[in-house]
């Protein structure tokens, strides 16, 4: 960086083509932060992109690169390039889908050998995992996102965890049926007694 960019960090994102990944990588790059995307050599496309598969992943990577954003191939299970992925960095950013939020026990692992990370964001944006009360089969999910907090308090990384509930648009067409691909045809689980309160807020 130039001696001028000092309120700028180094961001590195991992799982930035997701459904979220995406626009974190833009903004970032947006903000003017030398921003680095690591990325899977067979990531799958963003979901609820209308098609395309592999194109549309070709043009989010080139949209990437255009806006001046470096793209890592590679796959978190590789420690010793995920270590130098994060030495040069000073922020990672992880947004891991939630089949993977147990994998960051390897960033952990590489952020703490690599010593040099000013500030550590796990994929952890959904309901806040230590104040949720939550059945299954989304508890599960909830506590291994629990174990990755201690963990990282443990090691005494710099963190900050973000949790903002959820995406209306998300779970919205699905009326938050377990495993539903859309509307449900026939009936609608509420868990509870249905009476649990909720706020909402428009964007």
């Amino acid at each position: 960086m130039e001696p001028g960019d000092r309120n700028k960090s180094r961001i590195l994102i991992i799982g930035g083509t997701g459904h979220l990944g995406k626009f974190i990588v833009a903004a970032s790059a947006r903000a003017g932060h030398p921003t680095s995307a690591l990325v899977r050599a067979t990531a799958p496309p963003p979901p609820a992109t209308g098609g395309g598969g592999s194109s549309s992943r070709a043009r989010l990577l080139q949209s990437f690169r255009d806006a001046g954003v470096t793209i890592l191939q590679g796959d978190i299970g590789d420690h010793d390039l995920l270590v130098k992925a994060v030495r040069a960095a000073d922020v990672v950013i992880s947004v891991v889908g939630y089949h993977d939020v147990g994998e960051q026990m390897k960033i952990i692992a590489a952020i703490k050998e690599a010593g040099n990370i000013k500030r550590f964001i796990p994929s952890d944006f959904g309901n806040d995992a230590d104040h949720a009360h939550i059945v299954e089969p989304a508890k599960a999910t909830f506590d291994v996102e629990a174990q990755i907090r201690r963990t990282v308090e443990a090691e005494g990384i710099p963190y900050t965890f973000v949790s903002f509930n959820f995406f209306a648009g998300y779970y919205l067409p699905t009326l938050v049926q377990p495993g539903a691909s859309g509307l449900p045809a026939d009936k609608v689980v509420i868990l509870g007694d249905g009476n649990t309160k909720g706020k909402k807020k428009t964007e």
